[in-house]
């Protein structure tokens, strides 16, 4: 059973006549007949009373009739649907980004896709980066950006950014009168460490370094970690991006040595086909 059979069928129902009903389709009479009567082969049954002047439906029929109704008209959403989210007038993309990469990077993208493809609903969740290749791995979310390393999985990776991490201090802390200071120079101080892959790499560096931190408070929240430094608890590494906003309330320093970088990746489900928003977003990221 074709949909185009059911529009025959519906066309010949309403004009109670196949001559009248295949002007109506710009079609032979006998080509309307035949795909007739092919449907009725189809389901088993005689869709139609024949008579010279007139033809109306069997019992059959009627049933038919009511549910092809809501087939053509479900058929025809499904295709406005599938055309809305192929040229971006609709549809729906998820993002799961890490709270930095919230906060600092994907506002700006934001702001232009949104200006871009305005019926295109966005979501974002945030989480940490292995919560977020589950959420690429499941299909929770078309897109994810972790910091690298990635636990692995079914999900293919590609570098977004290489970014520096910084030093924020109170301005009443000695350090925020310098340009750039070395990190073993540090050693000793009190810190506030940013929870996540962040805390790792920031950890890392200072044991490289020569000392273990005097950590006096740690936070998921990036908000806080940049109000306990102005309040001047500690010092914290952070990278570029986690670091935004902190100033005036905070003072920020370079590390002339070591360098401490952190890779942020771009995530998308392995053997899935983006949808044209995630596509859309995703070269939007990579040009920015």
């Amino acid at each position: 059973m074709e949909l185009y059979q059911l529009r025959y069928f519906l066309e010949a129902a309403r004009q109670r006549n196949f001559t009248r009903a295949a002007a109506r389709l710009h079609l032979a009479q006998a080509a309307l007949s035949e795909q007739i009567k092919k449907l009725e082969a189809d389901l088993g049954v005689v869709l139609f009373d024949r008579g010279r002047r007139e033809s109306t439906l069997t019992a059959a029929g009627e049933v038919l009739a009511a549910h092809a109704v809501g087939l053509l008209e479900q058929a025809d959403h499904t295709r406005r649907a599938v055309q809305e989210l192929v040229g971006l007038r609709g549809g729906r993309l998820s993002i799961g980004a890490i709270p930095s990469v919230s906060a600092g990077l994907l506002p700006a993208s934001v702001a232009v896709f949104r200006q871009r493809h305005p019926q295109v609903e966005l979501v974002l969740a945030e989480g940490t980066s292995d919560s977020i290749s589950e959420w690429v791995e499941s299909g929770r979310v078309a897109l994810g950006i972790i910091q690298l390393p990635s636990s692995g999985g079914r999900f293919d990776e590609r570098l977004l950014l290489t970014e520096s991490f910084i030093l924020l201090a109170a301005p009443s802390h000695p350090v925020a009168k310098r340009r750039s200071v070395t990190l073993a120079s540090l050693a000793g101080e009190p810190f506030v460490f940013y929870k996540g892959r962040a805390r790792d790499t920031a950890l890392s560096a200072c044991r490289a370094a020569g000392f273990e931190p005097r950590i006096t408070c740690e936070s998921g929240e990036l908000n806080a970690v940049h109000a306990l430094v102005a309040a001047g608890l500690g010092l914290a590494l952070l990278p570029e991006l986690a670091a935004r906003g902190a100033a005036p309330a905070c003072a920020l320093i370079r590390l002339r040595a070591p360098k401490i970088e952190r890779r942020l990746a771009l995530l998308t489900r392995r053997g899935h086909q983006p949808s044209p928003a995630a596509q859309a977003f995703e070269e939007l990221l990579l040009q920015r």
